[in-house]
Formats: structure tokens, sequence, C-alpha cells
């Protein structure tokens, strides 16, 4: 089974927050006991805001614990379909498409996601496996 931390989660390993780094900390532990943590294009981008460098960001996602894979295009379709349903239903234009790209990816590979961000997966994801601070 893979693995996909969502950038709450991946925040939470680089900062000192006493409520939510060690949650963070035993999640990535079990996702790396299956393999490396699923990095797509879309974590990536929201990571970088947080290096200056980009050689930073590549070096705090090491291979050995992450692994750099593209966005399928199925599931960029997919995301655009539930963006189109949560906008329908009176969603906020303030959401971030890029969720639903996290999800999409996450559910239409398989992968588990883990976030503290469940509401909007939970609803436009039916399918996709969560690890929340719920569970």
């Amino acid at each position: 089974m893979s693995w996909m931390l969502d950038t709450n989660v991946l925040v939470d390993l680089g900062t000192h927050d006493p409520k939510w780094r060690p949650w963070a900390e035993r999640q990535f532990r079990a996702a790396q006991a299956d393999g490396p943590v699923i990095i797509n294009p879309i974590l990536y981008a929201e990571l970088a805001s947080s290096f200056v460098r980009r050689e930073d960001l590549d070096d705090w996602l090491r291979p050995p614990f992450f692994k750099k894979v593209p966005l399928p295009y199925e599931a960029a379709f997919a995301a655009s379909r539930a963006f189109l349903a949560y906008r329908r239903g009176g969603g906020a234009r303030t959401a971030p498409l890029p969720d639903f790209y996290i999800g999409a990816h996450a559910e239409h590979a398989g992968i588990t996601l883990v976030t503290r961000d469940v509401a909007r997966y939970r609803t436009y994801f039916p399918k996709l496996r969560l690890v929340t601070p719920e569970d």
C-alpha cells in the first residue's frame, strides 16, 4: 500500500508545533513502513513556498523516504469533476483546486492519504482511504 501525506501534515513534520508534530511523525513512520511516501507535483509546489532554494526542498524530500510521481491525467479530470460539484454545491471560491488534485490522485491510484483536512476529501472522494487525527 502506498501513502501520501497532505501538505498540512508535511508542514507539521517541519515545524515544532507541540500539538501536530508528534501526530505527523507517527503517521510518517507508519507510511514509511510500506515504502517511500508519494509526492506529486501539487504537493511539491505547495511545499516549495517554505524553502528558499529548490535544492533545499529536494534534499528534504530525500529519495529513500519520498518518491516523486507525476499526476495522472485521469486524476486531473476527476479533480475537475469534484471541484465542479463543490462549486455547484455552493463551495467558496477560496477553496483551492490543488486539494482536489491531491484527493483525485490518491483515490485514482489507491494511495492512502494522511491529512488534517477531512471534510472535503470525505465528501468529494468517498472511495479514498484516509488517515486523520480522528482515527
